[in-house]
């Protein structure tokens, strides 16, 4: 007789097609600071701002992210789910405007986002 498999918890009970991307969104929507440390609210009005977020789930056909990448997107064009609690946000992938690059480590300043 074989033993019983625990459910894989930290595995997501969704399986992405095509070329849609799900991530889960960094900080939220609240205040934030400046570069130089002032306190901007929630309310202030500013021009388009794009967000970061963390590649949780991927379709078939996506080829320039892998899941774990972060990847800039603008909020304004996406779709919400909920899974197992947690928010979501559902990306094709021509909606990722780009993924950050992994800081340099060889002495030199680098390139990254």
């Amino acid at each position: 007789m074989k033993p019983a498999r625990e459910p894989d918890l930290d595995k997501l009970p969704i399986r992405m097609l095509h070329d849609r991307v799900l991530v889960k969104t960094e900080a939220g929507e609240g205040e934030r600071r400046s570069g130089a440390g002032i306190l901007i609210p929630a309310t202030a009005q500013m021009g388009k701002r794009l967000a970061w977020a963390e590649v949780v789930a991927i379709g078939q056909h996506v080829r320039s992210v892998v899941i774990g990448d972060r990847v800039l997107f603008d909020p304004e064009d996406r779709s919400e789910v909920e899974v197992r609690g947690t928010e979501y946000v559902l990306l094709r992938e021509r909606d990722v405007h780009a993924v950050a690059a992994e800081r340099l480590d060889d002495g030199s300043p680098g390139l990254y986002l």
